[in-house]
């Protein structure tokens, strides 16, 4: 029986959610669908509680929560790969639209590099080993096991976030992670669609070189269509600035869009494409800045939930159990020698520290990506590769439970964690708008040296003062003499000019205490 829920390929065990005879999606089946998809919705959202307390990241949760109603559970039947390849691609332009937006460029300017070598060199690396290891202990022929360590080649940055949040980290390890995961999912896109396509017609297939020529012009093209498509949509967005916030925020939103489909139809990186007009975008100060994010970031959340629960659903426990071992074997290949040696190849030139390497290691997590191109070999007509989806499947989860609950103590054993954190708030008002000032939060870890500092001897830029001090769950408004202390939460409000100079004085007073600035005798601000 068609079932009513979602697409046709949904299928509801229950008779009285059935559909008709035809099969297709009518306003009989509006309101079950609704219920299920609401009641989905809201258990997604309360267990971002239990990802805070547990420290595992949501995509887990929103993972079981797809198996839980799929066929092994309330009997949702989802099987179509090409639907979850165009949804998941769907909702991945927008988790890199959103993600392109939140992201500040003086966060990620001195890590662009090294992500760049890590999303390309490091890629090629990672694959290269883990091909190797399928080769040699799968017994898998090359062109899958090249496959296979393609599809597992792409990292996710939201899942380290969203187990990070509460660690601060210094700004060239969370730059590297966020760049490094808005460029590698565009080649590694071109990667695993080039070698599913020699999967699939093998007589056909083209040169290696001729693929590697192709995958460097995809790239150029898709990035230069997206820089272009940001900046003059940022121009045209600001002549054509609305009063209306909610407005503004869907156009920027769907230039992000817009990026992809223009580099999409010209057969260009579409992905490279949609994350840097997002970049450009994102830091051309634009009108109803927090409006704007806000937007993204709700919208990032629902693509998140709908891919992950999407793909729980798609996902045949019955089918796992054989994949174990498999998963886990080349998951200790993936994260003990493919990623060590990719971050080591690629971040060597630019003389990063050994303990940042072994953390850009560590935090290598797996997420959404791999899963969803585990089905670019079924809808392009490869043979006899219907068990990649359940090994990624089976990897991802296992080394996410692994990996996870251990980044914040690893990165507290290297010491790589700041005594102080600075979150950028979204606060939705116009005055701010029309005054040019951003809100900035700071507060103040165990170890950090602006315990005892007075709030005058900031010596904060001009255009930037701390407005208010959270101390012991409690506000006040702080006097030039009010003396910092340790877990105090102080508000910074500052002109769009003064920003990053406030921020680098705070961090420089975190590290060096009061004399900070006065110890090269240039008594700089």
């Amino acid at each position: 029986m068609r079932a009513a829920i979602l697409p046709p390929d949904l299928v509801w065990s229950a008779p009285s959610m059935t559909s008709a005879a035809s099969g297709t999606f009518t306003l009989h089946d509006l309101t079950p669908a609704l219920l299920v998809g609401s009641i989905v919705l809201l258990v997604s959202v309360a267990a971002v509680r239990l990802s805070l307390k547990s420290g595992l990241p949501s995509l887990l949760i929103y993972l079981c929560i797809g198996l839980a109603i799929g066929e092994a559970g309330f009997g949702i039947r989802f099987d179509s790969n090409e639907l979850t390849q165009v949804l998941g691609y769907s909702a991945l332009i927008l988790i890199l639209g959103e993600g392109g937006l939140s992201t500040r460029w003086e966060g990620i300017r001195n890590s662009v590099g090294p992500a760049a070598v890590l999303s390309t060199v490091g890629v090629i690396v990672s694959v290269l080993v883990v091909a190797l290891a399928a080769r040699f202990v799968l017994h898998l022929d090359w062109n899958t096991a090249l496959l296979v360590g393609a599809i597992l080649s792409s990292t996710d940055a939201a899942a380290v976030f969203s187990v990070l949040r509460r660690v601060p980290l210094p700004r060239r390890i969370t730059g590297m992670l966020e760049a490094e995961s808005g460029f590698n999912d565009a080649p590694v896109v071109i990667l695993v669609t080039a070698l599913a396509a020699r999967s699939a017609h093998p007589a056909g297939a083209e040169s290696w070189l001729t693929l590697a020529v192709k995958a460097v012009v995809e790239l150029g093209v898709g990035a230069a269509t997206g820089l272009a498509v940001g900046w003059a949509g940022g121009q045209f967005m600001r002549r054509a600035a609305s009063g209306s916030s909610g407005l503004f925020s869907i156009g920027v939103v769907a230039l992000t869009i817009l990026a992809y489909a223009a580099a999409s139809s010209v057969h260009a990186s579409g992905f490279i494409a949609c994350y840097l007009a997002a970049l450009v975008l994102g830091n051309l100060r634009l009108p109803h800045g927090p409006a704007v994010l806000g937007l993204a970031t709700a919208m990032g959340w629902l693509a998140q939930i709908g891919l992950f629960v999407m793909l729980g659903l798609l996902a045949s426990p019955g089918n796992m159990a054989r994949q174990v071992v498999p998963a886990i074997v080349i998951g200790l290949v993936l994260l003990l020698l493919a990623r060590p040696l990719s971050v080591l190849v690629s971040v060597a030139p630019f003389r990063l520290r050994w303990r940042d390497q072994v953390f850009l290691s560590w935090a290598g997590l797996r997420g959404a990506v791999p899963i969803v191109l585990a089905t670019v070999p079924l809808t392009v007509g490869a043979k006899n590769v219907s068990w990649i989806f359940e090994l990624v499947f089976v990897l991802v989860v296992i080394f996410t439970l692994v990996q996870a609950p251990t980044l914040p103590w690893v990165a507290q054993r290297l010491g790589i964690v700041e005594d102080y954190a600075t979150l950028d708030l979204a606060v939705e008002a116009t005055p701010l708008d029309e005054l040019k000032a951003e809100v900035i939060q700071v507060t103040v870890g165990q170890a950090s040296k602006l315990h005892g500092v007075e709030v005058f001897e900031l010596r904060l830029p001009e255009g930037a003062n701390v407005t208010l001090v959270v101390r012991g769950g409690k506000g006040f408004v702080p006097q030039n003499n009010t003396a910092i202390r340790r877990g105090d939460q102080l508000l910074i409000v500052s002109t769009a000019e003064a920003r990053s100079r406030a921020e680098k004085r705070v961090r420089s007073v975190s590290q060096h205490g009061r004399l900070a600035g006065w110890r090269d005798g240039s008594g700089k601000k």
